[in-house]
């Protein structure tokens, strides 16, 4: 069980946006290039949160994707849910089918983790994951400016974090 590049790259790009769109609308070519995500997978990952009124679209020059709600209306399980992502442990698909067409011994177990990621994705806003990436920020330009900084992967990271 994990989740997928579907899921992943649905919750980037929407964190994407949000950290952007108060410059007006955000473009899916400006969202690929950034995360390194092909432009015809989110047109197909932003066609199904706009069908999900979790981001709305304009069209024309300077056009783009705004977000629908306001950030802390918005959780990482709607955005995963939004582009169809499973999120089971089951090997049924949650049906209790698994084992000679009733529930294994398992089952009950790899359905309270469904219901315990599905809860701690829920309680998740993009309000939390903007923050939360605003203070990655925050912490990447201080280390920069103060020189204490690695560039063990070609970026520059703070050397606290490359022990």
């Amino acid at each position: 069980m994990r989740l997928t590049t579907k899921g992943r790259f649905a919750v980037t790009a929407m964190i994407d946006v949000a950290l952007r769109q108060h410059g007006g609308p955000v473009t899916l070519a400006g969202i690929a290039q950034r995360q390194r995500i092909s432009l015809s997978y989110l047109e197909q990952l932003f066609g199904k949160l706009r069908r999900n009124k979790l981001v709305l679209s304009t069209r024309g020059p300077g056009g783009g994707y705004t977000l629908a709600r306001e950030l802390g209306q918005i959780s990482v399980a709607d955005i995963i849910h939004a582009v169809d992502e499973p999120l089971d442990a089951t090997n049924c698909g949650a049906r209790g089918d698994c084992f000679d067409g009733g529930p294994c011994m398992t089952h009950n177990l790899w359905l309270n983790l469904n219901k315990c990621m599905f809860d701690y994705l829920s309680s998740v806003s993009l309000a939390d994951m903007v923050q939360q990436q605003n203070a990655r920020q925050s912490q990447s330009a201080a280390a920069v400016s103060s020189g204490k900084t690695s560039t063990f992967d070609g970026h520059a990271t703070p050397l606290a974090a490359t022990v």
